[in-house]
């Protein structure tokens, strides 16, 4: 990575920053409900975008919580505590489609509510009240869900999604800003490596770069992670050449078939 490519990259994300307005995830009703879809959140397999509820088109990630949402299951663990592959896959049905692997995610369902039950009380604005206000550290909303098998990703993407939405939602007030991250999904990794800010490598290589430089940027163009996140996101997954192509034509290593968090 050139100090260049850095250089660059700050320069036009303070541009696109200038006329960036966040999401409010006003959509989520409540912390169980983020808990639970922002844990089965990844790869979500459908092949092309729909209309939910009369707006859209969505796809992908966005596409699973809107449908979700949109089916009025409820979202808290004394629901999910047994539920199946055949809920979930009904869950998340849109027209004839639903998500891949609906097995997978109903066990990090089955997981997540058992441990939310013995842990919380099933609550996860307990969970929220147990970190007081940490991110990170000892008793760190964090490593409280690292603890959880569908937040045990060492980078924390999902984990950091959650924390993202319940501050802005009001439920967590962040005691250590310093903490955030920004993730490193696929549409970050894309815009990483093509804008030459990266090196291509095996994805853990890339995952951990791209999280890094990113934070990097955020700090030199004092734009907080979490906001950043949303504005690389929302503009780059349809526009690969957002922060520039100086590396050429690149795209973000494989999925992992056996993660349940990229």
């Amino acid at each position: 990575m050139s100090e260049a490519a850095f250089d660059r990259v700050v320069e036009r994300v303070v541009e696109l920053d200038a006329g960036y307005t966040p999401p409010d995830f006003a959509h989520v009703p409540d912390p169980d409900a983020a808990l639970f879809l922002c844990a089965v959140d990844h790869k979500a397999g459908y092949e092309r975008p729909h209309r939910v509820r009369s707006q859209g088109p969505f796809e992908g990630s966005e596409l699973m919580w809107a449908v979700a949402l949109a089916a009025g299951r409820p979202l808290r663990a004394s629901a999910l505590a047994a539920v199946t592959a055949a809920e979930v896959a009904e869950c998340f049905r849109i027209e004839d489609e639903t998500v891949a692997g609906p097995g997978r995610r109903a066990e990090l369902w089955r997981d997540l509510a058992a441990e939310l039950i013995g842990s919380y009380g099933g609550a996860a604005a307990s969970l929220l009240a147990a970190a007081d206000g940490r991110l990170a550290g000892p008793g760190g909303l964090l490593g409280r869900l690292a603890a959880f098998r569908a937040y045990d990703d060492p980078l924390a993407k999902k984990a950091q999604l959650l924390a993202k939405i319940c501050e802005r939602r009001g439920w967590f007030e962040v005691a250590d800003p310093e903490s955030w991250e920004v993730s490193a999904d696929s549409v970050l990794m894309r815009l990483a490596l093509r804008a030459g800010l990266v090196e291509r490598g095996a994805l853990a290589e890339v995952r951990a770069a791209t999280r890094a430089e990113f934070k990097r940027v955020a700090r030199a163009a004092s734009i907080p992670p979490p906001r950043l996140d949303d504005l690389l996101w929302e503009l780059g997954r349809s526009d690969p050449d957002l922060l520039g192509n100086q590396a050429g034509d690149l795209r973000e290593p494989p999925r992992d078939p056996a993660s349940s968090w990229y």
